[in-house]
């Protein structure tokens, strides 16, 4: 009798935080398995090209996420045909380029651009900052801003049929948020990691696989979704206190020495071990 009242009281549980799940206008927000949220990007028509509210909404969603207690796992996908085709090409010229128009001097314009620079930066960021594990179960098209985005989760899985690109090059940009900062410390092929950056050249998931992007290919995306909601299932039976100090610890990790993350890491310790649940 008891077992069951604690799978129907879960159950509610789960009930009652789907319903009460944010509503985005570019995001769509699920529960597949207790304590799973599918972010799935939502302007499918557009191939889920990432314009202005799609960042902002991002930014939001994943800061909300990591404080939520319902959440131990995230899973981001794309709706319809691809995962991004990348930064939305209409946003750039209408909103961004748009608003330079209104400004006079070259040293305005420069910072008028470093400030929405820096709010993209932020708003990816978010993601990789989330203090829950985040699974990318990447389909259809990776480009640009796309890569960016899958470099700020933590584990990435792809369908076989993914093409990327790290397109920054042919708009005459640098990437800025997220492939050449975070990805360029842990690749395991240099040389081919800057050809691919140099070029802005498509690339299949087998290249993906050289370099380090992806750790796991599937033969569709329905397989590649599957498997990242099964892998985020596992993570979230976990101690919720270990998954979060092993994610801060490798964040910690990329800018710091040897000696730095011992000393953090036996300080972090120190303080979990004290708590009954771990």
């Amino acid at each position: 009798m008891l077992r069951i009242y604690s799978n129907h009281h879960a159950l509610r549980s789960i009930c009652r935080s789907m319903s009460s799940l944010p509503k985005y206008e570019t995001l769509k927000l699920s529960q597949p398995k207790p304590h799973v949220t599918l972010v799935e990007l939502n302007r499918p028509t557009k191939l889920n090209a990432m314009n202005k509210e799609l960042f902002e909404e991002l930014k939001t969603c994943f800061e909300q996420l990591s404080i939520d207690k319902t959440c131990r796992a995230v899973v981001l996908t794309g709706a319809g045909k691809a995962f991004t085709s990348g930064i939305d090409v209409k946003y750039l010229s209408t909103v961004a380029i748009g608003e330079l128009s209104q400004i006079d001097d070259s040293a305005r314009k420069a910072l008028h651009l470093r400030r929405m620079i820096k709010r993209t930066q932020s708003c990816l960021r978010a993601v990789d900052q989330c203090e829950k594990p985040v699974i990318a179960a990447i389909h259809g098209h990776c480009l640009g801003a796309g890569v960016d985005l899958s470099v700020c989760c933590d584990i990435r899985y792809s369908s076989c049929d993914t093409t990327f690109s790290i397109k920054e090059v042919d708009m005459s940009l640098a990437a800025d948020v997220g492939t050449l900062q975070i990805l360029a410390k842990s690749i395991t092929n240099h040389s081919l990691f800057r050809e691919l950056v140099f070029t802005a050249r498509t690339f299949d998931t087998n290249e993906a696989q050289q370099i380090g992007l992806l750790s796991r290919v599937f033969d569709t995306r329905e397989a590649v979704l599957h498997a990242a909601i099964n892998l985020a299932s596992v993570i979230a039976r976990k101690s919720p206190v270990a998954t979060l100090g092993s994610k801060i610890q490798l964040h910690y990790a990329r800018d710091h020495s040897s000696d730095d993350n011992f000393n953090f890491v036996s300080t972090w310790n120190s303080g979990m071990l004290l708590l009954k649940i771990l």
